[in-house]
């Protein structure tokens, strides 16, 4: 019987308990290599409780995957979330008990680069997945405390003087983990804007592949969904799934809208909170158009959603890794109307002439808008754009791996010699 390879796959969050977009890419990539037989996965992850004890371990499984559940006490230290010893000592045992054949670690904020080390402890070689800024900036995305894109390129810790709380605290964060990084056999990004930024800013380089996240694919009723609900009302409809933050531009969202003269469209809003409270106390009164909130809708349903709007609108401001929901939009043939923000940009649809500039004027969306209204069609379908499905991005997966595998076997589990893989899987 052919051995299929054992990953122990880390992240902050992991079913049950899901969140977030990296929590999707683990989840649905280790899914479908379970399915495809190419390896089996075994996960952990976090969770907070005061009623079990600081750093026991439950399991559960979810679609035949076990998650190991590391309970961490909500009192930590500022150093223990990005580096904490007692983290390493739970992975020291999970490893000597699972026996895994290689560490693939996502989003690690909470849980620490200890992690990191327990595997070089263990001789395991160790696939790093950078999903966002948090091994470069305190405040994991770049965005300083008045809500502005900080735009350093290369992040230089001691211009982060005016932005952190602790400037010694934060330097000395910034410098464990970009050793911590080194330790990693490879270290992928969803974009090659991630990849550069990361890597001008010190973070392991020469060490780092984009690969691509996948996303979920429409259904086959997907197309005759978006037909009745034309038929049934043929206005244009925008999409906004951002929420009431100035970050994602709703500002110049709701401007460009209170500005418009005329209310022949809708627009549906998601609530993407958990307690649906985002929009709560908003009023759309005194903009154009007939303005819905949606509830936020998950992986298997958001056909649904997409199918009931025409336009995408995607006003982020700040330089994002990647930008899921554009590519859900594109691939159900779903016009986007998006700013220059980092790697989200890198896809084959891309209309740079039509990218609106972060900070830009409402006046420069609202002329798009506009633009998009004159010549809607309810009638004519927009091209479905071909984007990475989760299959693919499990089979791109699978390449790093055993090239990882096959360069760790080579040199007996030592981190003398680093896989060199292609410039883009």
């Amino acid at each position: 019987m052919t051995h299929l390879p054992h990953i122990l796959l880390v992240n902050v969050f992991f079913a049950p308990f899901s969140y977030g977009g990296a929590t999707i890419v683990a989840e649905q990539v280790a899914r479908a290599l379970l399915e495809k037989g190419i390896a089996r996965t075994t996960a952990v992850s976090l969770i907070s409780r005061p009623e079990l004890s600081p750093y026991s371990v439950i399991r559960s499984q979810v679609s035949g995957i076990d998650n190991y559940l590391i309970n961490v006490p909500a009192a930590r230290s500022y150093e223990h979330f990005y580096d904490n010893p007692h983290m390493g000592s739970v992975i020291d045992s999970l490893i000597s008990d699972l026996s895994p054949d290689l560490m693939h670690m996502h989003c690690i904020q909470e849980m620490g680069a200890e992690i990191l080390r327990s595997a070089k402890r263990a001789r395991l070689p160790v696939i790093l997945s950078v999903h966002d800024y948090w091994w470069i900036c305190e405040r994991q995305f770049m965005v300083r405390p008045d809500q502005v894109f900080c735009a350093q390129n290369p992040v230089l810790i001691d211009a982060c003087k005016s932005c952190v709380g602790n400037f010694a605290a934060a330097k000395s964060r910034f410098e464990t983990l970009q050793n911590a990084a080194s330790l990693a056999d490879v270290v992928t990004y969803p974009s090659h804007f991630a990849r550069n930024l990361c890597e001008a800013s010190g973070l392991a380089p020469g060490l780092g592949v984009v690969w691509e996240n996948g996303a979920n694919l429409p259904r086959s009723d997907f197309r005759a969904k978006r037909s009745a609900r034309r038929k049934a009302d043929p206005r244009l409809v925008f999409g906004y799934v951002g929420g009431p933050s100035s970050i994602k531009g709703w500002p110049q969202i709701r401007e460009a809208f209170r500005g418009l003269a005329r209310s022949d469209f809708s627009v549906h809003v998601v609530d993407g909170s958990l307690d649906s409270t985002w929009w709560a106390g908003h009023d759309f009164s005194k903009l154009s158009g007939d303005w819905t909130v949606v509830p936020r809708y998950q992986q298997s349903n958001m056909d649904d959603f997409y199918a009931g709007i025409d336009v995408l609108l995607f006003m982020s401001q700040w330089k994002e890794t990647f930008g899921l929901t554009i590519r859900e939009a594109m691939a159900r043939g779903i016009k986007v109307i998006q700013t220059d923000s980092g790697g989200t940009i890198e896809h084959e649809a891309v209309d740079h002439a039509h990218l609106i500039s972060i900070g830009a004027s409402p006046e420069v969306l609202r002329r798009q808008i506009i633009e998009v209204l004159d010549n809607h069609k309810p009638a004519v379908d927009q091209p479905q754009v071909h984007v990475t499905s989760f299959a693919e991005q499990a089979l791109a997966f699978q390449s790093i791996m055993e090239q990882v595998l096959r360069q760790n076997r080579k040199h007996g589990g030592t981190h003398d010699q680093r896989t060199q893989l292609p410039e883009t899987t």
